[in-house]
């Protein structure tokens, strides 16, 4: 009997609905437990109710035929994102929990090396799961970055921000967007990026202490960002040399 490999553009928009309904409870337990203010849950509400709408979109656009593990670990990582923003965001009113903000963080982080490897075991690695995995954990580096902020300054807000500077940059700039070589270190930055700002903002070690480890984060961030950047304009320049002499070429003739 043949396989139907046909699109069904209802059961792949189910599987975001039933994220979406996780992570809607996933907030009421932690609304239960902690008591949540109103920051917490409008904030943990947006995050759910975006995230739904542009994965619904993504998927309606690629035509996936089925929404694969891979992406199920990373919508369940992106759920648990949720409720750490969630706890960031209550906790500009009151003070949660820190276990449960580590607990989850530390969660999300983990799973954050098996999506891909659970892709590439079972074949159904995609660009938008790719790109799915990128701007969850993009998103948290953005809220640990936060949340580490309100103990020791804004400038620790760069952390989370670089990532979307450099993609506003490349809307001034296209050569931005030229593909990256695959790189070990850059890999190894983007994850210590989590671990660093979550050992930060844990409490468990002193102020001074904290600031290094934050400050740590941020330079290895811009030594990627700026070896990257260095040499994508250097690969532009390379391209653009060849296309520049066929022109004076022309006009000579």
């Amino acid at each position: 009997m043949a396989l139907n490999n046909t699109y069904d553009a209802r059961l792949v928009q189910q599987e975001t609905a039933v994220g979406a309904g996780v992570q809607i409870l996933l907030l009421a337990l932690i609304g239960t437990a902690i008591g949540m203010g109103p920051a917490g849950w409008l904030t943990g509400l947006a995050f759910a109710i975006a995230t739904w709408a542009v994965l619904s979109r993504a998927l309606h656009r690629s035509r996936l035929r089925s929404f694969g593990a891979a992406n199920r670990v990373t919508l369940g990582r992106a759920t648990l994102v949720g409720g750490v923003t969630a706890l960031v965001a209550d906790s500009f009113q009151s003070s949660p929990p820190v276990s449960l903000f580590v607990g989850l963080t530390a969660v999300a982080l983990i799973l954050d090396g098996v999506d891909g490897k659970v892709a590439r075991r079972t074949g159904t690695s995609t660009p938008l799961g790719a790109r799915f995995d990128m701007e969850v954990d993009a998103f948290l580096i953005l809220v640990l970055s936060v949340y580490v902020s309100m103990q020791l300054g804004p400038w620790v807000l760069l952390i989370g921000g670089m990532r979307y500077v450099f993609v506003a940059a490349a809307r001034v700039w296209p050569w931005l967007t030229a593909a990256l070589p695959p790189s070990t270190a850059r890999k190894t930055v983007a994850a210590l990026q989590g671990v660093l700002l979550l050992l930060a903002g844990a409490g468990l070690l002193p102020y001074a202490a904290n600031f290094g480890v934050a400050a740590l984060a941020l330079g290895l961030l811009v030594w990627s960002f700026g070896r990257d950047v260095l040499w994508l304009y250097r690969t532009s320049r390379v391209e653009k040399t060849p296309a520049r002499r066929q022109v004076r070429e022309l006009v000579a003739s």
